[in-house]
């Protein structure tokens, strides 16, 4: 049994946000899909394309207090040095994040937002590649806690941007 009145228990539940991610938009920033070789490229046969596969995120805090977060998807096919096809896509989201504490935000952004706009970014990357007369480019799935650790231990992953204050 406790002293505390019930009505103070539910203002103390009430005063402690749990975590939350709210996907208020979801944009293409940018995207480019060139097949320099069609029709050549589009033959049957003849060895499976090398793809290179590169991906990269990013994310800013905004004066609003919500937060860009942009996912880069590159890939570049080569069949016996000639490339087959070239795509670059940076799929963007507007997120609102409550609950987090300052120290967690940078994984929050650059892992756990990266993982609700990759589906979508897959599909755009397979419908073009199928639109452009190859069988359509199915992305892996992709350990983002794995490429924002090896980012981190490289040094190459810098604190979030934060808005400028117009004065």
């Amino acid at each position: 049994m406790t002293d505390t009145p019930p009505d103070a228990l539910l203002a103390t539940a009430d005063e402690v946000s749990a975590p939350g991610i709210r996907v208020l938009a979801q944009f293409v920033r940018d995207f480019s899909f060139e097949n320099p070789n069609a029709p050549e490229s589009l033959r049957s046969g003849g060895p499976q394309p090398g793809i290179d596969m590169n991906v990269e995120m990013s994310a800013s805090a905004r004066q609003d207090g919500l937060f860009e977060v942009d996912l880069k998807l590159s890939a570049k096919a080569v069949r016996e040095d000639a490339p087959v096809f070239v795509i670059e896509l940076v799929f963007a989201g507007l997120f609102q994040i409550e609950g987090v504490r300052t120290e967690d935000m940078e994984p929050v952004l650059l892992v756990e937002c990266p993982r609700f706009l990759f589906p979508f970014a897959r599909r755009l990357i397979a419908d073009v590649t199928a639109e452009g007369g190859f069988p359509p480019f199915m992305i892996d799935p992709i350990d983002f806690a794995g490429v924002y650790a090896a980012r981190k231990a490289q040094g190459a992953v810098q604190s979030i941007a934060t808005p400028v204050g117009n004065a």
